[in-house]
Parts: C-alpha cells; sequence; structure tokens
C-alpha cells in the first residue's frame, strides 16, 4: 500500500503531465462543469467511471454508493440526479452494476457479519432476491446467481429510477442500464432507453 505522500506525489506528477500536455486544461475545468452524462454505479474500486468509458474529467457526473442503488427517498442518491438533470442539464443517465459485486453478494448469502449499516443499506436487494427466488434458484451453479442477481439489480434500480418524482417531471432524459465485466474490462447494454417505459420493458438478457 503507498502512503499518503507517495500518492501526493503522483498527484503532483498527473497534474504536471495534463499541463505539460494540454496548458488551459484546468483553467477551463475550474471555470463551468458541463457533463453530458450522469453515472449511478458502485463504490467498488475497480470500477473507474471515467476510465472505463474514455471520458475527461467534467465530462461524467458521478454518483455511487455500495451495489449502485437507486433509492427514491435516499437525499444522497436523488439529491446528485437533481443537481445532474436540473442544474447542469444532463440529458443521460447511466445506472452501471457490475459482476462480482460484493454488495450483491452479501444480499444473496444474506450474510452481514454484523455490519448493520450495510445490512440496512441492502435491503432492497435482498427483497429483490425473495421476488426473484425462482429464477435464481433456476442458475445451474452460485456464480451463475451471482451473476444473474447483478444483471436483475441493474435493471431493478433503472425501474427505481424512472419512477423517482425527478425523472417523472423530467423530460427528453435517456437512461441506460449497463452492467461491467471486471474479467474483461468491457461494459454490456441490459437496459436501452427506447426499453426504458415507466410501466416495465424488455430487457437484454
Amino acid at each position: 500500500m503507498k502512503t499518503i505522500p507517495e500518492l501526493l506525489e503522483q498527484n503532483r506528477t498527473w497534474a504536471t503531465r495534463h499541463k505539460a500536455s494540454d496548458g488551459d486544461f484546468f483553467a477551463r475545468l475550474s471555470k463551468i462543469q458541463r457533463p453530458d452524462y450522469l453515472w449511478i454505479g458502485c463504490s467498488d474500486s475497480r470500477v473507474p467511471a471515467n476510465e472505463i468509458v474514455g471520458l475527461n474529467p467534467g465530462e461524467l457526473f458521478v454518483h455511487r454508493n455500495v451495489a449502485n442503488i437507486v433509492v427514491p427517498d435516499d437525499p444522497n442518491c436523488m439529491g446528485a440526479v437533481q443537481y445532474a438533470i436540473e442544474s447542469l442539464g444532463v440529458r443521460h443517465v447511466i445506472v452501471c452494476g457490475h459482476y462480482g459485486c460484493g454488495g450483491v453478494r452479501a444480499a444473496l448469502d444474506d450474510n452481514f457479519a454484523g455490519a448493520l449499516h450495510v445490512e440496512r443499506w441492502l435491503a432492497p436487494l435482498r427483497q429483490l432476491v425473495s421476488l426473484r427466488a425462482t429464477e435464481l434458484s433456476a442458475c445451474a451453479t452460485d456464480d451463475e446467481r451471482w451473476a444473474r442477481l447483478c444483471e436483475i439489480n441493474v435493471i431493478e434500480q433503472v425501474r427505481r429510477l424512472l419512477s423517482s418524482d425527478v425523472l417523472v417531471r423530467a423530460r427528453s432524459i435517456s437512461v441506460y442500464g449497463l452492467i461491467y465485466g471486471l474479467s474483461d474490462g468491457l461494459l454490456r447494454e441490459l437496459v436501452a432507453p427506447n426499453q426504458a417505459a415507466r410501466e416495465g420493458f424488455a430487457v437484454s438478457v
């Protein structure tokens, strides 16, 4: 593990490199924020939002939490959604989960080892496990069940987002449901904007 002084040194190297390649980079960045996309993703350190879609700072507004859950009465998540759409003018929203998600695994196993806050946060996922029990039990292996729940979770969070007061009021917002593969670095589209009707939609899995 690197020390904080080492991280600060890496930061100086990063800033110097950007200034050398584009002298006005930070001047432009500090003046205005006009991202094209809102990303709602998992806090997992292996899923760096900007990097995996090749976007620079300022091009992606990001909200992350454990297991990329959308809770319509969570002021943290919905505050980010409302600010992105109503203040920044974002018109494209990505809900992105990932295979191998630890939060999804904890909900699937119903094993929180006394982590009360995590257990409370993942309550919607635990309900999803119960609701989709028949489908999940039909999976051939435990890993397939885990992967399928990661996909189901993305689809459900898109549904939740579309039913929120911010999205119900909004106009011309495209919502995408994506899932990221840790093993290959690739994104798959689970929900496309034309599928994301508020009363249910077909999905590509």
